[in-house]
């Protein structure tokens, strides 16, 4: 999932580059987005692993 946000951000870029402001803005949302549940995605895993973790080694 970094990688495709990595992807709307480079593509972003070169849209703002160009000059194509609509497509650069659409783009560095999703990108955004795209990092934001990448990050909720990490925390949840990293959680499940904890507890899970903790139960198995009590």
């Amino acid at each position: 999932m970094l990688k495709l946000a990595l992807f709307f951000l480079i593509v972003s870029l070169v849209a703002g580059l160009f000059g194509f402001t609509g497509i650069s803005a659409a783009s560095a949302g999703m990108a955004k987005i795209l990092f934001f549940i990448a990050i909720v995605a990490f925390v949840v895993v990293a959680l499940i692993i904890l507890f899970s973790a903790k139960s198995l080694f009590n």
